[in-house]
């Protein structure tokens, strides 16, 4: 048959492929669930996480202080974050009218954009931890190495995002905007292949880039370098100790709170991909695990703020003094005669600050 044609025999084939596996197991209530859950919750999740990447983002822009690679990773991190909760109302509404109602070129770029966001912002997680590490761990070395490393900051960001964007190619490639009839016919954006024998490998590759690189690889980079710091920071005697330990144990806790559940549904489904004797209950029981803990993992980029950015000190006091110049504009002239003068100071005891920026990074 001619490309040129419609895939009449194609679709046919398709349709009564998918309809020996689909069609006995209605999922009716799971498309019930979704559609009043995930627009409340991607809409919270939009809302919160764009107000708080960008506070992070405006800190960084007006004080221009980034003098260090954490600094560097967090407001890229930020950009990423804003980038991702963007494609969130897409989504929304995607499930609240249980239809992909924006075309296909808008569903290549959802897809494409969510991928590469998210997947460059779990990487920038693991460079941080591995500076975090250097500063620490490696103090003694930490201020040529970490000075040496900032001079290569952009370089090391562009890899970071070409590498999201390449490993995301397949997003823009293969998602499509089309007609999908099972009980009815309705239009999906979703992953699609020329050939449905390719579908199954298809999902499995992208599935394990996702596993990969959204989980596996920042997990195992801040296990290794944070159980590296905080056996550092048990041997110091700063009276800030304590509560750097306790923010370390709160990031590690609630990045995996957030993403080990939907990681563990995407290794069950990948797992299953091609079986043909699945039961309706346990497909019904994966859809319900899918979207809810896919909602929670979503929900680390609203805390990546508060935890990567809020709870430094210096950070804090910056936004603190950002709010205060905001809020008080006829306080202008005096606020930049003092900020010339914090400016002045702080060349002067920056090596200091940066000393102890080892152990007051975490602090809260």
């Amino acid at each position: 048959m001619s490309n040129a044609e419609p895939n009449t025999t194609d679709y046919a084939y398709e349709t009564d492929y998918l309809s020996l596996i689909a069609q006995p197991c209605s999922k009716e209530e799971v498309r019930n669930f979704t559609k009043v859950f995930l627009p409340v919750a991607y809409s919270l999740i939009c809302v919160v996480g764009l107000v708080g990447n960008i506070f992070v983002v405006m800190t960084f822009a007006l004080y221009e202080r980034t003098k260090s690679m954490t600094d560097v990773y967090l407001f890229n991190m930020a950009i990423a974050d804003i980038l991702f909760v963007l494609t969130l109302p897409l989504w929304a509404a995607n499930y609240a009218a249980d239809k992909w109602i924006f075309g296909d070129f808008m569903c290549k770029m959802s897809r494409g954009i969510y991928a590469i966001n998210f997947n460059c912002g779990m990487l920038l997680l693991a460079f941080i931890s591995v500076d975090r590490y250097i500063a620490i761990v490696q103090a003694t070395k930490s201020l040529k190495l970490r000075a040496r490393t900032l001079a290569y900051s952009k370089l090391i960001c562009l890899v970071v995002w070409i590498a999201s964007v390449l490993i995301s190619s397949s997003s823009f490639l293969y998602s499509e905007s089309y007609s999908f009839s099972i009980n009815e016919t309705k239009e999906i954006c979703d992953h699609r292949s020329d050939e449905t024998s390719e579908s199954p490998m298809l999902k499995l590759l992208l599935l394990s880039l996702q596993l990969g690189f959204g989980f596996f690889i920042p997990f195992m980079f801040m296990i290794f370098c944070y159980t590296f710091i905080v056996k550092s920071l048990q041997q110091t005697q700063n009276s800030k100790r304590n509560k750097a330990i306790r923010v370390i144990v709160l990031i590690v806790v609630v990045f995996l709170v957030c993403q080990v559940p939907h990681n563990i549904v995407l290794l069950v489904t990948a797992t299953n991909l091609g079986k043909m004797n699945k039961s309706c209950d346990s497909e019904k029981k994966i859809a319900y695990a899918k979207y809810t803990t896919e909602a929670i993992a979503f929900l680390h980029c609203c805390l990546n703020p508060v935890l990567y950015a809020f709870i430094g000190v210096k950070f804090r006091s910056y936004f603190v003094k950002i709010m205060k110049d905001l809020w008080c504009m006829r306080y202008k002239k005096y606020n930049s005669r003092s900020s010339r003068t914090n400016s002045d100071t702080y060349h002067s005891r920056q090596t200091s600050e940066i000393l102890s920026d080892n152990i007051s990074s975490f602090t809260i």
